[in-house]
């Protein structure tokens, strides 16, 4: 244990990355953090495992060893794991058509969509065509006749535009009609990811975890937003008719007011709730050999490849940005959002958190916080941590 500032910083650090923890202890003296975790493991082995300050501003309660926090859209990876294990198990081909394993989804123009296309957010299905309540999102049967009927806003494969929310609906959906026992995809991560693994987080938080585990977030200014989104992207966040604003229709359902979060439901696109050292774990067998969860060679290398571009190009139509690149469910390492090296593939989350698996170095990494940043690409916290890593580590 180690008192910087007055700021409690817990867990360890192998020989040789020290500096990373020094990286964390000086997001508390310089760069507002509040309460986070680091994880980092390399060619297998846990090499970084820190965790500290407060996980509830209000109270003051410390961050503990299990505490866990909502990671938002770095849901997004752990969700695609689940596809990959689909795909490990021979269950789903990434080139196939989407309707030939769920046949209602071929109506209004989405007959040729392919499942590499869908996870990639080419599909033009970034935003619902009614306003979906947290009752229509509870019942996936209801859910899936409403998913199967939207129309595309443009042609399939032509343009990027990033599904913030809708994308874990149809990733649900998609999970549910090949697994042979049509799990939820929250159900089926908790079976065969979460278990095995023994990993601290969850995409459907049960009753059972006590809300003394969980950390409050602490949201941003509007100064603070304003300042890091800057004022372009701020004001159309704020326009309801704006892409970027539908597609984030349905993004505070995993919040709740008397238990931290929602209990028993699930938001597979920005939901999931856990500890950085869950989120590490996973993304180091997708970045060693994938032995424990028993993937496949071939579905690692189609993992690691790079990214199919869409007809026009990488300009995604919600975020009004080019060059953010997306594969099979997850974010690229790309020129724009560099993270791990070349081949790396993970998923950020807004307010800083993120995850990735890094093949080429072995590493599975993961950050996460309460204290909400506003940076588009790349949190100050999260860069100082990883610059820190690849400093000892070379991409």
């Amino acid at each position: 244990m180690k008192h910087h500032n007055a700021v409690r910083i817990e867990g360890h650090v192998s020989a040789g990355f020290e500096s990373v923890r020094e990286a964390f202890a000086e997001n508390f003296s310089f760069r507002h953090e509040l309460g986070g975790a680091c994880c980092v493991y390399h060619r297998g082995e846990k090499v970084v495992d820190l965790w500290g300050g407060v996980r509830n501003k209000t109270s003051g309660e410390p961050w503990e060893e299990d505490t866990m926090v909502l990671v938002y859209s770095t849901t997004k990876g752990l969700a695609a794991m689940t596809l990959a294990l689909a795909h490990s198990r021979g269950w789903l081909d990434y080139e196939e058509r989407v309707c030939t394993y769920w046949p209602e989804f071929a109506q209004n123009e989405k007959e040729n969509i392919t499942v590499r296309q869908l996870l990639s957010h080419q599909a033009g299905l970034f935003a619902f065509d009614e306003q979906g309540d947290r009752n229509l999102v509870a019942d996936h049967d209801r859910l899936a006749v409403v998913l199967a009927r939207q129309k595309p806003a443009w042609e399939p494969g032509t343009r990027q535009a990033y599904h913030a929310i809708t994308l874990g609906y149809y990733e649900n959906e998609l999970l549910r009609r090949i697994d042979p026992q049509h799990r939820s995809l929250g159900q089926f991560f908790h079976d065969e990811l979460a278990a095995p693994l023994g990993l601290d987080f969850y995409i459907r938080l049960p009753e059972s975890i006590p809300d003394s585990r969980l950390a409050s977030l602490a949201r941003p200014s509007m100064l603070a937003m304003l300042r890091g989104f800057g004022i372009g992207f701020f004001l159309t966040a704020f326009n309801r008719r704006s892409n970027i604003s539908r597609a984030l229709v349905g993004s505070m359902f995993p919040h709740d007011e008397q238990h931290v979060y929602a209990r028993n439901f699930e938001t597979p696109s920005g939901g999931g709730v856990g500890t950085a050292r869950a989120i590490a774990r996973a993304y180091s067998v997708f970045a060693t050999d994938g032995r424990e969860l028993q993937l496949r060679p071939e579905t690692l290398r189609l993992l690691s490849a790079p990214a199919v571009p869409p007809t026009r190009g990488f300009y995604d139509e919600c975020m009004m940005g080019d060059g953010v690149q997306f594969s099979l469910g997850f974010m690229k390492h790309c020129p724009v959002w560099s993270f791990g090296s070349e081949g790396s593939f993970g998923q950020p989350g807004t307010g800083g958190s993120l995850g990735f698996a890094d093949p080429k170095t072995g590493i599975g990494y993961a950050y996460v916080t309460n204290q909400m940043g506003t940076a588009l690409t790349g949190d100050p916290r999260d860069l100082a941590l990883r610059n820190a890593l690849y400093s000892i580590i070379p991409g």
